[in-house]
C-alpha cells in the first residue's frame, strides 16, 4: 500500500473515488457542498505534484441507467470553481470515448466521470465493469469514507488491477487514523456519548464499545427503554418494548466489564412533541401518562459534564434530546460544551452521524473539536467493528 503523502504522480493519471453526491434543490443548485470540499485536498496534491486526476463517484439513486437529474453535469461547474481548475466531463465513465479523454489528460487536469451508477454493475461489484473503470487511470486513490463499508466495483473490486499503485486519500486517511485513535489506542479515560432515538439501530456498537470504553452516557430517546426495562414508567416517551431484555442485557455486561454507564436520572417532559409544549423537569422513570421526554434534565446534564471534562479521549455519536427544537436543545448543546473544555484541556474528540454533527454545526462548536467525521454507515460499521470492504482493498486485507 502506497501513502499519497510520498506517491510520485508525475504524468500520472490518478483515478480518485469520492463521495460528490450532495444535496441539491430542485433548481439543481447544491446546498451543501461539504463533501466536494472534502476531497479537493487529494485532488489538489494530484494536480500540483504533476499528475492529472480522473474523478468518480456516485450521485443520487438512478434506477436503471442514465437520467438526467442524477448526471454529474449538474455538479461539475460548482466543482471546477471550488477546485480552481475548469474540469472536464465524461460522458460516460466507462467505454472508449471516456478512455481516450482519460489518456489525452496533461498533468494539471482533471476529468469527471458520469454518475456511476448509471450502471447497475457498479452497485453490484462487477469485476469487468471495474476493470473498464481502472483503464481510465495509473493509480487508484480510495478518498470516499462514506461508500467504504460497501464492496462496489468502484469502492473495493477496483483495487485489484492496481496491486502496487493503490492508496487512501487524505480524508480516508484522516477519518481511519482518528478513529483508530478512539477505538484502537485511545487516551484514557475513554468516554463514549451515544444518543439517538432507537436502542436497535445502536446495538451493536454499544455492545462492541463495551469492550473498549471506561464510561458510556446514553442518551435520547433509547433511555427510556433502560428506564422502562428497570420498571420504571415513561408516559408517552419513545420506547421499544422489543428492546427491554436487550437493555437489560446491556447494564449487565456493563458492570461485568467495570464501565460506567451513565444515563438521564431526571428529563424535561412535555405535554406535546412540540417547540411550544408545555414542560415539567421531573424523574426520569417517573414520567406520568400524556407527557414524553425530550432532554436531558440539569441533574443528568451536570453528571454528564462531568465525565466528559475529566476524560482522555471522546466519541460522540447522537444528541441527547431533541435539539432541533431550541426549547429541548439544553442537554445536546451541553454535552457539545463539555467535549470543546475536555478538548482545549488535551483530550482528543471525535464527533461523528449526521446527526451529531448538526448539532455540533448548530451551536458553532466545530472548531472546538479534534475531529468531525462526514461518514454515515461506513463510520457505524467501523465502531461496530467490521472490516470495510474499502479500507481492507486498500489495505490489501
Amino acid at each position: 500500500m502506497q501513502r499519497i503523502s510520498n506517491y510520485d504522480f508525475t504524468g500520472k493519471r490518478a483515478l480518485i473515488r469520492v463521495d460528490f453526491n450532495v444535496p441539491m434543490n430542485e433548481n439543481f443548485e447544491i446546498t451543501d457542498d461539504t463533501r466536494i470540499r472534502a476531497a479537493l485536498p487529494t485532488i489538489k496534491k494530484v494536480i500540483e505534484s504533476g499528475g492529472s486526476a480522473v474523478i468518480m463517484s456516485h450521485f443520487g439513486r438512478p434506477k436503471s441507467g442514465p437520467e438526467d437529474k442524477f448526471s454529474m453535469r449538474h455538479l461539475v461547474g460548482h466543482f471546477s470553481k471550488l477546485l480552481g481548475v475548469d474540469v472536464k466531463l465524461a460522458p460516460d465513465c466507462i467505454g472508449e470515448e471516456v478512455k481516450s479523454m482519460s489518456n489525452a489528460l496533461k498533468p494539471g487536469e482533471v476529468l469527471l466521470l458520469e454518475n456511476l451508477r448509471f450502471h447497475s454493475e457498479e452497485t453490484k461489484g462487477d469485476e469487468e465493469f471495474a476493470k473498464k473503470l481502472a483503464e481510465n487511470g495509473d493509480c487508484w486513490v480510495n478518498d470516499a469514507f462514506g461508500t467504504a463499508h460497501r464492496a462496489h466495483a468502484s469502492t473495493a473490486v477496483i483495487a485489484k488491477f492496481f496491486p502496487n499503485d493503490k492508496m487512501f486519500g487524505y480524508l480516508i486517511e484522516s477519518e481511519v487514523e482518528s478513529l483508530d485513535k478512539v477505538i484502537k489506542n485511545p487516551s484514557r479515560p475513554l468516554t463514549a456519548i451515544m444518543g439517538g432515538a432507537k436502542v436497535s439501530s445502536k446495538i451493536t456498537i454499544i455492545e462492541n464499545l463495551l469492550d473498549k470504553v471506561d464510561n458510556l452516557i446514553l442518551g435520547g430517546g433509547m433511555t427510556y427503554t433502560f428506564v422502562k426495562a428497570n420498571g420504571g414508567k415513561v408516559g408517552g416517551s419513545i420506547c421499544e418494548d422489543d428492546y427491554l431484555e436487550t437493555a437489560k442485557n446491556i447494564e449487565k455486561i456493563a458492570a461485568e466489564k467495570g464501565v460506567n454507564l451513565i444515563m438521564a436520572t431526571d428529563v424535561v417532559a412535555a405535554d406535546a412533541f412540540s417547540p411550544d409544549a408545555n414542560t415539567q423537569i421531573i424523574r426520569a422513570d417517573a414520567i406520568p401518562d400524556g407527557w414524553e421526554g425530550l432532554d436531558a434534565g440539569p441533574e443528568s446534564i451536570a453528571k454528564f459534564k462531568e465525565v466528559i471534562e475529566n476524560s482522555g479521549t471522546i466519541l460522540w455519536n447522537g444528541p441527547v434530546g431533541v435539539f432541533e427544537f431550541d426549547k429541548f436543545a439544553v442537554g445536546s448543546k451541553a454535552v457539545g460544551e463539555a467535549i470543546v473544555a475536555a478538548t482545549k484541556k488535551g483530550a482528543f474528540s471525535l464527533v461523528g452521524g449526521g446527526d451529531s454533527v448538526a448539532c455540533v454545526n448548530k451551536f458553532g462548536f466545530a472548531g472546538g473539536v479534534s475531529y468531525i467525521s462526514t461518514a454515515g454507515g461506513a463510520l457505524l460499521e467501523y465502531l461496530e467493528g467490521k472490516t470495510l470492504p474499502g479500507i481492507a482493498a486498500v489495505r490489501g486485507e
